[in-house]
């Protein structure tokens, strides 16, 4: 009866909104296979000193129908999958990603000079200490094409209802073939905006990446 009149103290958890791929989602250790990596010997620009990662922000994409779910540390490695759903039930098409390099662009002459190396069928490196990388989006064409462009919500919670910051991305993917596998780039410019609207500072992003099979990693 005093349970009833008073409840009984215990407090029902806030339910979970962020999607679970693979059972990754913020608060999870990630378990990496390191042969992943390992595979592409010394031709390869990736480079990871673990093999777990702490996830502590998610990230989601939306575009077309289908859905980004991104997985990051605090030093901002990135585990990536799609899935056709939000909540990820079905997911694949697994890459791990990790910073390169990262700069502020000092002006609009310098974004306009980034959005046009995005634009080439292929990737000149140099300046970065990088080989060239093919275009792996419309890679069929040897056309300029235009970046894509996309939002993405963040979180670091797992029961948030919002995120706290999102992020406006101008990207494009490249990939080049290694003796031992394919080896991915990506190359964005990013600004935040917090959940008030306003909007941070421009960044100009390089991060090197690798495909993941399904038995390369788990959580």
């Amino acid at each position: 009866m005093f349970k009833r009149l008073f409840g009984s103290g215990e407090k029902t958890p806030p339910p979970v909104t962020l999607a679970e791929v693979r059972n990754i989602t913020v608060g999870r250790t990630v378990s990496l296979d390191t042969l992943a990596w390992n595979r592409l010997g010394d031709e390869t620009k990736f480079s990871l000193d673990r093999d777990a990662l702490e996830i502590t922000a998610q990230g989601v994409i939306e575009m077309d129908g289908q859905f980004v779910h991104r997985f990051y540390t605090d030093d901002h490695v990135m585990l990536q999958a799609m899935s056709d759903d939000a909540e990820g039930r079905v997911a694949y098409d697994f890459t791990l990603f990790t910073p390169w390099t990262s700069a502020y662009p000092p002006g609009d002459r310098e974004r306009r000079m980034w959005k046009d190396r995005l634009s080439e069928p292929v990737f000149d490196g140099a300046a970065e200490e990088l080989p060239a990388y093919p275009r792996f989006w419309f890679s069929e064409s040897d056309l300029r094409q235009p970046p894509v462009t996309l939002w993405e919500s963040l979180y670091d919670d797992r029961t948030a209802t919002a995120p706290y910051s999102r992020i406006f991305e101008i990207c494009m993917l490249y990939a080049r073939d290694l003796a031992g596998g394919r080896e991915l780039m990506m190359a964005l410019e990013m600004q935040p905006e917090d959940s008030s609207g306003k909007r941070g500072e421009v960044t100009h992003e390089i991060m090197i990446g690798i495909p993941l099979e399904v038995g390369e990693f788990r959580a």
